[in-house]
């Protein structure tokens, strides 16, 4: 199953198997159309959560795609959208704000490596190859 194979990548990357900062072997090993979401910091790091639906939710509330469990995390605090091949992190109305890059935003589109903050949560987004036309 392709999540073995990004468990591997990752797992190597974090151990210092490999030189790969932009997480391009990872990236490679996604599905086409899909994305990755990896906790950098927070009391979940080293989780990762594949973005392979139009919408994931991330908050508090336990019934969010991407469960976050710290008061710094508003109950619906964003979610992350698939729109025309691209995904886009929306704030959505969380007290502590979405942060991409350290930069407050309320919609942003994301790039390969970008720093999404939710809370005291900091996730590495990782683009998987484009879907064909």
């Amino acid at each position: 199953m392709i999540l073995g194979a990004i468990d591997d990548v990752v797992e190597a990357s974090e151990a210092g198997g490999g030189s790969d900062p932009e997480g391009t072997r990872i990236a490679e090993s996604l599905p086409p159309g899909s994305a990755l979401l990896v906790v950098r910091r927070g009391p979940n790091a080293g989780s990762r959560f594949l973005l392979d639906s139009d919408v994931t939710t991330a908050g508090r509330h336990p019934e969010s795609d991407i469960f976050l469990d710290d008061v710094t995390v508003s109950r619906r605090h964003a979610e992350f959208r698939r729109e025309g091949g691209v995904f886009v992190v929306r704030d959505v109305g969380s007290l502590n704000g979405t942060y991409v890059n350290r930069e407050r935003v309320e919609s942003a589109t994301l790039a390969n490596g970008d720093e999404v903050q939710v809370g005291k949560f900091r996730l590495v987004f990782l683009s998987g190859p484009r879907v064909a036309p």
